[in-house]
Formats: structure tokens, sequence, C-alpha cells
């Protein structure tokens, strides 16, 4: 008997009645009811996330923050509510217990009465971290309570950026003022080493006159020495000049009186001139003398009478002059006296200011020392104030100046530095496309596991008339691979049609599924061959093993070390990682590398079904006798 006879055979019997096609039709539809209700159950869970109820509880009082109230829990609870996440519900602290625990919601963020408070303290003296509550009841679902945590980590990280742009916006404003301060504290500096400068020539002037100072305060101080020997021997001859001026006073006034008197006779001389003149007339004329000889007399007594009374002004003046010269005496005593008694005082002061003179000397030469160390001082000042007008003047640069707008846009990028741009080698878009490779490798163990539930391994009638062990094997393999075949083209519709799932590489992915379906085929086929129902058994075994160690769902480096090991040994993980390559448009290499090792697998599986149809053609075990539990 040919392979295709007993392919043909194996098939008239599993339709031979309507119940055997029904039934034929159920198993083969297995990986497609499996894969297909799973994959399409959770095709985009993510997109459906605002449909998952989750309420807020505010009870944040607020805060003053720069001078204004602000509640950060009414401010980030309206802004979940607007982005629409999840189906968020504003309640009170009750409504939200009561609502966790009947299922009404499966989380509840809760903002405490001290939230914006505890944000505001970092500027304060007592900062302190604000609390954000998180409530979860995993009996609701454990993967909404693990969503919430997600979300309310997001929720820290975006409370935790406004806070960082507020602090920052407020210290870029600061420096910014600081920036402004510099500025003005290097025009001052400025203004400073000008001054500096300007002082330090003052100084140096100062210094060159305080010694021009000092050597002339030493010669005054030695000159007053000097006058001080000199006029102490003053008194005593200013008292005989004052002696002496006043006999000279004396004398002058005894002068006074004579010339006084003298004048007096001069005036009554002079007084008499015009009487006498008129006597002689009257007197020659008395006589009889006659006019001319009286003319002529008159004539020769004219120039007496002029000279008496000319002579009268002189004696006049004369006494006047020595009337002052009197005065004056008197004044030169009085001078004399005032000069014998000041000049005790006279000599006690130019005692005193030659003693003055000597501390101006000292002084003067202790101001030079100080105007000279005031001179080095200023140098160094001037020297100074340029460098801190340098020095600020640098540091204003280094501190960029800007506008409000510029610090806003600093203190977002301060507050979020880092943007996260994600970029696929392979994507494979959605949720359910991602578990797909998993499911749809599992779906086909499943479907080829259920046909042998109805599919004899092999032909008894041929191993009886003993027919070639190889043809048996293969007839008995190609029968649930070719069904194997079909369920994987029913799986591959609803994938990349029904789904609506990207397939970078249909052909390769299709013809990985048919591989795969065909070598899970070879392996059960050698568990059932030499094992029989126990090998049945021990496929649905392996299928577990399989289903935990193929890294469908969890990446396979997070299993236990035992079960790790068995993910690079087993072959549904291959199909898994094949597939995906394959789907997502990931390596194409590692794809074929998979697909060898599925291979390798059917193959091996192959030729242990042969051995085991070998050993049944040549003895006859009891199992062969006893017929099996299951078909």
């Amino acid at each position: 008997m040919k392979i295709p006879q007993m392919i043909a055979a194996e098939f008239r019997r599993l339709t031979s009645t309507p119940m055997a096609i029904l039934a034929l039709v159920a198993l083969t539809a297995v990986p497609l009811i499996y894969a297909g209700l799973y994959l399409w159950a959770n095709q985009d869970p993510y997109a459906k996330l605002d449909q998952i109820p989750a309420a807020i509880v505010v009870d944040d009082g607020g805060a003053i923050v720069n001078g204004a109230s602000t509640n950060y829990g009414n401010r980030i609870a309206q802004q979940l509510v607007q982005d629409g996440a999840f189906a968020w519900h504003r309640v009170s602290p009750k409504q939200a217990a009561v609502g966790i625990d009947d299922s009404k919601y499966d989380f509840v963020i809760h903002f405490p009465s001290d939230f914006s408070r505890a944000l505001a303290s970092a500027n304060g003296q007592a900062p302190h971290k604000a609390t954000v509550t998180l409530t979860t009841n995993d009996a609701n679902s454990y993967l909404a309570s693990t969503i919430g945590t997600q979300a309310a980590e997001k929720i820290r990280t975006s409370i935790v950026k406004q806070v960082n742009e507020s602090a920052a916006n407020q210290f870029l404003m600061g420096l910014s003022t600081i920036r402004a301060n510099l500025i003005d504290a290097a025009d001052g500096a400025n203004n400073l080493a000008d001054g500096a400068g300007t002082a330090w020539s003052g100084a140096n002037a100062l210094a060159d006159g305080t010694a021009q100072l000092a050597n002339g305060s030493a010669a005054m101080r030695d000159g007053l020495n000097n006058l001080s020997q000199q006029t102490a021997a003053l008194p005593d001859q200013t008292a005989r000049l004052a002696s002496g001026a006043r006999q000279v006073a004396a004398g002058d006034a005894r002068v006074a009186d004579v010339a006084n008197q003298a004048g007096a006779l001069s005036a009554q001389a002079a007084a008499l001139v015009p009487s006498v003149r008129a006597q002689i007339v009257q007197d020659l004329q008395n006589r009889g003398v006659d006019q001319a000889t009286i003319d002529a007399v008159l004539a020769r007594l004219g120039p007496l009478g002029a000279t008496v009374i000319d002579g009268n002004g002189q004696v006049q003046d004369a006494v006047g002059q020595v009337n002052q010269l009197s005065a004056g005496a008197d004044q030169v005593a009085d001078g004399a006296s005032q000069l014998a008694d000041a000049t005790p005082a006279l000599t006690r002061g130019i005692q005193s200011a030659a003693s003055g003179a000597k501390q101006l000397a000292d002084g003067s030469r202790q101001a030079a020392s100080g105007s000279a160390a005031l001179r080095d001082g200023l140098g160094h000042l001037s020297s100074g104030a340029t460098t801190l007008r340098d020095g600020l003047q640098n540091g204003a640069n280094q501190i960029p100046d800007s506008t409000a707008a510029l610090r806003a846009k600093q203190a977002k990028t301060i507050a979020d530095p880092v943007h996260l741009d994600t970029s696929n080698t392979a994507s494979a878009g959605t949720y359910g496309a991602g578990l797909a490779p998993f499911f749809v490798a599992l779906a086909a163990w499943i479907g080829i596991y259920a046909l042998f539930l109805i599919v004899k391994p092999v032909s008894r009638r041929a191993i009886t008339a003993l027919h070639s062990p190889v043809k048996i094997t293969v007839a008995g393999w190609l029968t649930p691979g070719l069904l194997g075949i079909v369920q994987m083209v029913t799986v591959f519709a609803i994938v990349a049609g029904a789904l609506g799932f990207n397939v970078v590489n249909p052909i390769g992915a299709f013809g990985l599924m048919a591989l795969a379906s065909a070598a899970f085929a070879a392996i059960i086929l050698a568990l059932n061959v030499w094992l029989g129902s126990v090998g049945q058994f021990l496929g649905l075994v392996l299928m577990v093993a399989q289903l935990v160690t193929a890294g469908g769902t969890f990446p396979w480096q997070t299993l236990p070390g035992p079960l790790a090991a068995l993910h690079h040994v087993l072959p549904m993980g291959f199909v898994v990682d094949g597939l995906r390559q394959l789907m997502y448009g990931g390596n194409a290499s590692a794809a074929w590398s998979d697909a060898g090792v599925v291979a390798i697998w059917g193959g091996i599986a192959l030729v242990v079904a042969a051995i085991g149809v070998i050993r049944m053609t040549h003895f006859r075990t009891l199992r062969d006798l006893r017929p099996s539990l299951i078909g």
C-alpha cells in the first residue's frame, strides 16, 4: 500500500459518518477558536483604558505659593479628568472607600489635605515630601491594580515636573536678578576703581605735600627755637624802651607847653599888626605928616607886618607839629609800656609756638609716613577695585541674559530635560499583535494534539500486512500534518485578516506556522507510537511545559533557571521567536535559524516514530494486544 492510499483510507475513516465529520471539523477548528477568541479579546486593551473606572479624592486645602493661593490637588485632578486616560470620577473619601470595595472603581487616587503645603514646603525651613495615596483591590483585577500603580507613577512624575518647573522658573528669575545686580555692582566697582585711581593720585600728592610739610615744619621748629632764644632778653629791653619812651614823652610835653606859649604870643603879635598900622597912620596924621610920607612909611612897614603874620603862621604850624610830636611821644610811651607789658606773654607765646612747631614737625613727619602708607594702600585698593570690576563683569557675562519667555522655556526644559524618542527595529503595534506569535504557536500544538484524539497514529492494517515502516510513519504523520496546515490557514486568516494584525513577511510567517504544525504533528506522532495513550498524555504535559518556557508573555530571562534552560531546548520557544521576527519585520536570518531548529525537531521526531513503527512490525507487545483507553 502506498502513502497516498494510506492517507486516503484514514480520511475516509474520519469522514465515514456525519458525527465523524462534525468531530473532525470541530477538532480542526480548535486552533481557530483558541487563538482567534483570545487574540480578539486582547486585540488592543490599552486603547480602551479610558473605560476603566477610577476615582479621585481631593482633600487638599491648598497653600500660599509666591504670594498666591494655589491648590495643586485640584489642578492635577482637573488635568487627569481632562486627559481622559481613565474613566475618572471625583468623589468623596467615603464614596471612594465603598466604590473600591464593591468593584465600582478599580483604583483610587487620594490627595490629602496637606498636599499643596507639602509641595510648597521645599521653599521653607521644614521641607517634606507630599503624599499621594493609591488604593487598589486585587480582588477586582490584578492587572487593573498594576495599571493603577503605573498611572500613579505617571501622576507622581507629572507632579515632580510641575514642581521642578516652578522651582526652576523661580531659580532662573533669581539668577536673572543676580545678573542685573552683578552688572550694577560691576558699574559700581568701575566707579570705585576710577575713584580709587583718583584717590591714589591725590594720596600721592598728599604724600608729597606732607613730606614738604614735614620739612617745613622742622625748619619752622628750628626757627622758632632760635627766635625763642633771641626773645629771652626781650622783656628787659622793652622795659627799658618803655622807660625811655616815657621820658621822651615828658620832655616833648614840656616842649609843647613852651611852643604853645610862643604860639599864643605870635598870634597876639600878628593880631596887633593892623591896629598898630592904623595907630601909626593916626599919629602921623596927627603930627601933620603928609600923605605921601605916610604912604612911604606904610610901604616900609608893610613887609614887616607881612613877615610878622607869616611868621605867626609858621609858628602855629610848628606849634601843631610839636603838639603832634608830644601826642605821638605819649602814644609811643603808651605803646612801649604795652609792649613791655606784652613782651613776657609774647615770649611765652613764642616758646609755646616753638613747642607746637616741634609737635607739628613730629605730627607732620607721622602724617608724611601715614600719607605714604595711604598712597600705597590706595594703590592696592585701585588694583583690587579693578580686579573686582573685572571679576564682577566676567561673572555677569557668564550668566546669560534672559527674557520671561526664555526663562519659562528653560524652566520647562530643566523640569523635564529628557525626551524619550522611541524607535523600534521591529514593532508589533498593539498588545494583541504582541501576543499573537505565542498564541499562534500554542494553537498549532493544541490543534495537532486535538486531532490525534480522532486520528490514528499509524495504520494497524498496514503494520499487520508488514508494509514499509517508513511509508507507514510518513502516512501517519501527513494525515494530521495536512489537517494542521489547514488549521494554520484559518488561524493566519484570522490574525492577518479579521483582526488586522500587521504581518511584515506573510509568506515567511505562514511557512513557519505550517512547519511548526508539521513538526508538532511529528512529535506527538512519536509519543503515540512509542507510548500510546501515555504518550498522548505526555503531549499535554509537554504543551504545558512549553506554555511556560516559550517566553510568549514575559521575557524568558525572568524564568527560574531550570525553566529558562528548557526555553533553549523545546521547539515552541523557537516558533514564537521566529514568528516575531517575520511578523514584526525583525531579523530574517534569526527566523531562518529558528525554522531550522523546528525542522530538526520534526525530523528527529519522524525518525523516532519510524523506529517505533519498525519495532511494531517485528515485535508484538502487551500494549499492541490490549486496546488503548484513548481512541
